[in-house]
């Protein structure tokens, strides 16, 4: 169904901006009202990465006023594959300082708000307030609760996407939407319809570790785009209650329907969201309850490498376990560790061969990060392997701290 137009229009537009937005005014569903609308619009964009860039770009040009944009990190390398407002002269830069220089470049009549900090539970609801509109196009599923939630107590919409590898996924969330031009009010739908329950910790992979195609951001991230225009100017049937999946192999959309879970619990506070996810409180590593050490679970980058001296001098005697995928191994691996992939471990079928490969010795996992080694060390220790431990930071860990000529990924 329609929605009303989310905002009321701004001033009249001047001879500039008619030509500007010409293409755009020339269209029934927006026309001069609809691009005051714009003009008047207050979005804040939460991510300025594979999601939030094109997000920015296409606010910015389709004129959207007031464009907010939170994100607490630096532009890497990494991120230049996907993250198009951001280029190589801004390697180390503040991401929301490189995005506002895009948005400028695009369109110098948008004003950006920067908001360079980590949303927490104490700050978001002073972010939020005063916009009209929330586009979540972040990777993690405590802020995405977080947000969520947000939106849900100060009563905005928020458009919501996420990708991971070749896939993408893209909806409307609004707790209390206004009731359509017929009177009638679609139900609310929120993240928590969607996802009622977040995934146990480590069973889905971020960007970092699973991969995403640079296009797939650009494909999910217009789309994201154009949901919020349609919101600010009332155009179409946005996509409440819907979910559109993008499979970028099959070059495919599919439409999940998303009803509002009977159960969900009235969001009137904003919660500890690491803990409700199953994360471990700041300071505390995934693979264990305390500081690092053999009790912990957790291996430093420079203690395995002391660990492995001591191995090759026959001081010390242990089995290093990489579970990461083949591919991964040939960016880079560290010596010496045998290759088990995770998805061996989660089955089970990786057992025996472990209890084998260990015969007494201790186990020492690593992944990429950590986030997989500590799944796989819950697993372990869980199946028996009692004095089994992981090595925190991964292979990004060992690169960073004990051998910087070998490649990051």
């Amino acid at each position: 169904m329609s929605l009303p137009p989310l905002v009321e229009p701004g001033a009249g537009l001047g001879a500039e901006a008619a030509r500007r937005y010409s293409r755009q005014v020339i269209l029934p569903a927006v026309g001069p009202l609809g691009q005051r609308r714009l003009a008047a619009a207050r979005v804040l964009v939460v991510g300025a990465g594979g999601l939030g860039s094109p997000v920015l770009l296409y606010l910015a040009a389709a004129g959207v006023g007031t464009i907010g944009v939170v994100d607490d990190d630096v532009v890497d390398l990494t991120n230049l594959q996907r993250q198009v407002v951001h280029g190589q002269r801004d390697l180390g830069r503040a991401k929301v300082d490189s995005a506002a220089d895009a948005v400028a470049a695009v369109n110098p009549h948008a004003t950006v708000v920067r908001h360079r900090a980590r949303l927490t539970s104490e700050s978001t609801l002073d972010v939020l307030r005063g916009y009209d509109l929330v586009i979540d196009g972040t990777d993690s599923f405590p802020t995405r609760y977080l947000v969520s939630d947000a939106c849900t107590i100060l009563g905005l919409p928020c458009v919501w996407g996420s990708v991971l590898r070749f896939d993408g996924q893209v909806s409307v969330f609004w707790a209390q939407p206004p009731p359509g031009p017929d009177g009638v009010a679609e139900p609310g739908v929120t993240y928590r319809d969607l996802f009622p329950e977040p995934p146990p910790p480590g069973s889905v992979p971020s960007c970092a570790e699973g991969g995403v195609l640079g296009v797939v951001c650009a494909v999910v991230g217009s789309t994201m785009a154009g949901e919020a225009v349609k919101l600010i100017v009332g155009a179409g049937a946005p996509l409440l209650g819907r979910v559109l999946v993008y499979d970028g192999l099959a070059s495919s959309w599919r439409e999940v329907r998303v009803r509002p879970a009977g159960d969900r619990p009235e969001i009137t506070e904003l919660v500890d969201y690491d803990a409700f996810c199953g994360l471990p409180p700041a300071g505390v590593d995934r693979g264990g309850a305390g500081a690092a050490g053999e009790d912990a679970g957790t291996v430093t980058a420079t203690e395995l490498a002391a660990m492995l001296a001591d191995r090759d001098a026959g001081a010390a005697d242990f089995v290093l376990v990489d579970v990461r995928e083949p591919w991964e191994r040939e960016i880079v691996a560290i010596p010496g560790a045998v290759p088990v992939p995770m998805a061996e471990i989660r089955s089970g079928a990786a057992l025996p061969r472990l209890a084998e490969l260990a015969a007494g010795r201790r186990v020492v996992l690593h992944c990429k990060s950590g986030a997989r080694s500590a799944e796989a060390l819950a697993t372990l220790r869980g199946a028996g392997f009692t004095g089994a431990a992981h090595v925190t930071g991964g292979v990004l860990a060992w690169v960073d701290d004990v051998d910087p000529g070998l490649a990051r990924y």
